[in-house]
């Protein structure tokens, strides 16, 4: 369970307390929760709480009745750790992965948890400008003016930051034009901001082919990547079974047929395990 799920559930047992006349009389009132587990919770002192309680929490002050639990998976930890290092060590990490694999659950586990990141989703329809607006957007700044002024307030704002990151999700989604704008953005924020790009493998193919055909920028790109692409893993099955469990689904047969049909897409996970829900809904 990532850090983004346990903020969201500690606000939901501050109110579930609220309506008690103090936290030893809610206490009362959950399963298997102890007053002295509360108090921790409400500290932020999460480190000896376990996942299992976290779970029973979630339960009982409503979290899994509307909302989808989200959990550390191989993936998600390895976003942690190499956003960490692009932030801290002001570096560009180029990190690819298949469609459902958990690039954008970690992308937002991580902004939740770190100041002054910003995260750009990118689409086809992106120019420079756009880029720049939806940059902007992200630091909270006014997207007036040319995109020569856009960059010039961007740049302003990064070098008064503590240790800034810009996330592009979605890379592969640029058109060239953009790309090579990636090159001037990378020039003027080197040593000052870390850069993380996330997309498919379809961004390394491109790249790739680019290279081969010598098409202008590629090289320069390529180089800013580090010369490298970061390759996350396939999701097994363990990271299956614990968003499974994390969600209510804990029966074995279930999440085998589960992990067996989800063809490694966590997208195609959530609706099996929802499908699963409703059955026991109905049930009931």
């Amino acid at each position: 369970m990532n850090k983004q799920t346990k903020s969201e559930i500690k606000v939901l047992l501050e109110q579930y307390c609220s309506r008690f006349e103090s936290v030893a009389k809610a206490a009362k009132t959950l399963k298997n929760v102890s007053e002295a587990t509360i108090s921790q919770i409400k500290k932020h002192n999460w480190e000896l709480i376990s996942e299992k309680m976290w779970i029973n929490i979630a339960k009982q002050v409503g979290y899994l009745s509307s909302d989808w639990v989200s959990v550390e998976t191989d993936n998600y930890l390895d976003i942690q750790e190499l956003l960490s290092d692009a932030k801290d060590g002001s570096r560009v990490h180029a990190i690819i992965g298949g469609a459902g694999w958990g690039k954008d659950t970690g992308i937002k586990g991580f902004k939740a948890d770190h100041e002054n990141t910003y995260v750009i989703n990118c689409s086809e329809f992106f120019n420079k400008k756009y880029f720049m607006i939806e940059l902007l957007r992200a630091m909270g700044l006014s997207a007036s003016g040319s995109v020569t002024e856009m960059v010039e307030r961007a740049i302003r704002n990064i070098n008064a930051s503590l240790r800034p990151l810009i996330i592009i999700n979605e890379v592969d989604k640029l058109k060239d034009e953009v790309l090579y704008f990636l090159i001037t953005m990378y020039n003027l924020t080197e040593e000052k901001c870390g850069i993380a790009v996330f997309a498919t493998d379809q961004l390394e193919k491109r790249i790739s082919r680019g290279l081969f055909l010598n098409k202008k920028g590629y090289q320069e790109i390529f180089s800013r990547f580090g010369r490298r692409f970061i390759e996350l893993k396939k999701p097994s099955k363990a990271d299956v079974k614990l968003a499974c469990n994390a969600n209510g689904v804990t029966d074995e047969d279930i999440v085998a047929e589960i992990y067996n049909s989800c063809e490694g897409d966590f997208r195609r996970v959530k609706k099996l395990v929802q499908n699963e829900r409703t059955k026991g809904d109905q049930a009931a």
